[in-house]
């Protein structure tokens, strides 16, 4: 009798984001691959970390990642699940897609980085690739070039920078990441210490420098 060819079982997916439409979208583009499968979704950082680090432990290949969402930021996420060694790729799916914000990703342990803006088959084949272990960067991102020079801020403030740079006042910034406006007040007193502007106006030409507007 000759020996049937095994069946490869499909990567394991896990899907964090918290706009359920988003997560559905996902959800229905992998779902006609076969070699692809959603095996959990999560609409909360927190809440993804506590089941990737317990009951899904060694259960998830591939986790896809959104960077903005309340509370705890996914690139906080990206590095808890790097301290952690949770025996996972992750993959981050961000609108944000600045050269300074994808090296900070990758640098953070990231595996790979796809634009919310690229075509569905892009993320599809990223998947695949990050599945194999290999590394994917957005068109035109070169991973030799120097460190940027706002490599020092961390992710809540990077967060707030860009909601920031988008004119979105204090009260609606701290509405949105569940924090006070003094807390944001802070944030972006730290952001104009640590890139050495005085202003606004500073800050908005710093940012367009190193590619950081929204």
């Amino acid at each position: 009798m000759n020996a049937t060819t095994p069946v490869p079982t499909p990567a394991r997916l896990a899907l964090v984001d918290d706009h359920a439409i988003v997560r559905a979208g996902y959800a229905r583009l992998i779902e006609l691959e076969d070699d692809l499968v959603v095996c959990a979704e999560f609409g909360d950082p927190d809440q993804a970390l506590t089941a990737l680090a317990g009951a899904l432990r060694g259960r998830v290949d591939v986790l896809v990642l959104d960077l903005s969402m309340p509370g705890r930021s996914g690139l906080d996420l990206l590095r808890s699940i790097v301290r952690a060694g949770l025996p996972l790729q992750v993959l981050v799916v961000s609108m944000h897609d600045s050269a300074a914000l994808v090296t900070q990703c990758l640098q953070a342990g990231a595996r790979g980085f796809v634009s919310k803006s690229a075509d569905p088959q892009a993320l599809i084949d990223a998947l695949r690739r990050v599945v194999r272990g290999e590394p994917v960067l957005p068109p035109g991102h070169d991973p030799a070039s120097p460190r940027p020079p706002h490599h020092d801020l961390t992710a809540r403030e990077l967060e707030v920078l860009r909601l920031l740079l988008t004119g979105m006042p204090f009260e609606a910034i701290a509405q949105q990441l569940g924090v006070s406006e003094k807390t944001v007040s802070n944030h972006q007193t730290q952001i104009r210490q640590k890139l050495g502007v005085a202003n606004a106006i500073e800050l908005v030409h710093c940012a367009r420098q190193h590619g950081l507007m929204p």
